[in-house]
């Protein structure tokens, strides 16, 4: 005797898209909550590495809570049109995926920006050809620079949140 396998339920771009529509609550207050266990995980870092009494310690914690914030909104609709109607795995790995580089990808870009603000006294005029060589390349050197030296503050505590948040995001996504 075989077994007939069921077909599987077609899913649509219009399901996705759906799908990918988080509910407001969850995407607000999620954001709201994201990005302040970010901004505790930069503490726990800096008082591990003895650093809390800085002078730009409140601009770190505005950077690293807005980072998480916009992460976390970036990344909960992306999570749920990739993850719509897949195995717990794919689910985890999609929230695990998304939910990181959301993550990293908003506060390198808010460092960069920061950067870039800094540097720009000393740029040429907007609109230059050598001003777009600046932008670009004072941007990429910020986003290096954040990953060499503000990616290590979200380790080891915030990899640990994200496996928990991605293992929420998994089961509750179903």
């Amino acid at each position: 005797m075989t077994d007939i396998a069921l077909p599987k339920p077609q899913t649509t771009i219009r399901d996705r898209l759906a799908a990918a529509r988080p509910p407001v609550g969850l995407w607000f207050a999620g954001a709201l909550v994201w990005g302040a266990l970010m901004a505790a995980v930069l503490g726990l870092s800096l008082y591990g590495m003895e650093r809390l009494d800085s002078g730009h310690t409140p601009a770190l914690f505005g950077l690293y809570f807005s980072g998480g914030a916009i992460g976390w909104l970036l990344a909960l609709p992306i999570i749920g049109f990739f993850s719509f109607r897949r195995r717990p795995e794919t689910r985890f790995a999609a929230a695990f995926l998304f939910l990181s580089c959301g993550t990293l990808g908003a506060t390198a870009l808010l460092f960069a920006l920061q950067y870039r603000m800094f540097y720009a006294q000393w740029h040429a005029p907007f609109g230059t050809v050598i001003w777009t060589f600046q932008f670009a390349f004072t941007s990429a050197s910020a986003v290096y620079q954040f990953t060499a030296l503000g990616s290590r503050h979200y380790f080891p505590f915030g990899v640990a949140l994200l496996v928990a948040a991605s293992l929420w995001l998994a089961r509750r996504n179903r």
